[in-house]
């Protein structure tokens, strides 16, 4: 969401809101303690809007014909994705690896696990450790396993939730703040799992689970600050986070699951939240 205008704090805006919704203009309007904040969705459809808003607020007639579809080109889509650079190079790294994965196969999962990973003379798996991993300078094998997926479901929907919360993340609080949750759930979620005794895991799952606690509270904390997520999605992810952690998971096919990187990547999503929403209230 991208912030726009303040409007008074008296305004009947319930035509604005239909003329707008009408007109197919993604937008919210949060309370703040100055006023009205509107918020917009989409910036491509910033004339639109303020063209709506000028006509509400000159009190004229707001019967909007619904636009016809049209096709977001690619030429739309560089602007998009300039927008959220981070997030963009983010799901790109991902791809690049998954991809990687399936042309050198094993090579580039030895090369980005937590710990070294091999076959011993004895035909045995042979495993690493974390302290070795750190003396000898291999620190990036702290995040590494975030960029690792095992699966095309397993990427696409850990793509999903990251342009989702990520792009939101990044266009209301920049770059550098999107930098420092990405690093800081990427390497507790890694620590978490490798804690529980697992060596060989990945995927941006813990990441995604602590950019949907963090935009959770901003948006429950701090409405003024333009962060939104539906209450049922908060809900359908705790739960299926929950699902995983159960016996019945492992029946139906989902037991190989890194449940304690959700964990521990929820856990840092909403310290960094409960933190910096404290400070956009105040």
């Amino acid at each position: 969401m991208y912030r726009v205008m303040l409007l008074p704090a008296d305004a009947d805006t319930r035509e604005l809101r239909r003329a707008l919704w009408a007109a197919r203009i993604g937008h919210r309007i949060t309370e703040a303690s100055e006023g009205q904040l509107l918020w917009l969705a989409d910036p491509a459809q910033h004339a639109a809007l303020l063209d709506v808003v000028g006509r509400w607020q000159r009190g004229e007639p707001l019967s909007v014909d619904a636009p016809p579809r049209r096709f977001v080109g690619a030429a739309s889509l560089p602007s998009v994705l300039r927008q959220v650079p981070l997030t963009t190079a983010t799901l790109g790294l991902c791809l690049l690896v998954f991809a990687a994965m399936a042309v050198f196969g094993d090579r580039v999962i030895a090369l980005l696990a937590i710990v070294p990973l091999g076959i011993s003379s004895a035909g045995t798996l042979s495993v690493g450790s974390l302290p070795e991993v750190l003396a000898s300078g291999q620190v990036w094998r702290l995040l590494s396993p975030a960029f690792l997926h095992f699966g095309w479901m397993h990427l696409v929907f850990n793509m999903l939730w990251l342009w989702y919360f990520g792009r939101q993340v990044e266009a209301l609080q920049g770059s550098r703040r999107l930098l420092v949750i990405l690093l800081a759930a990427g390497i507790g979620a890694n620590l978490a799992q490798y804690a529980a005794g697992t060596a060989l895991f990945g995927g941006m799952s813990g990441v995604d689970f602590a950019l949907l606690g963090y935009v959770w509270l901003m948006s429950r904390r701090a409405p003024g600050s333009g962060f939104f997520v539906p209450q049922m999605l908060v809900v359908f992810m705790l739960g299926w986070m929950l699902f995983t952690m159960t016996r019945m998971a492992a029946a139906v096919g989902f037991g190989n699951v890194a449940n304690e990187a959700h964990l521990g990547g929820l856990v840092v999503g909403l310290a960094l939240g409960w933190y910096h929403s404290g400070r956009a209230r105040r």
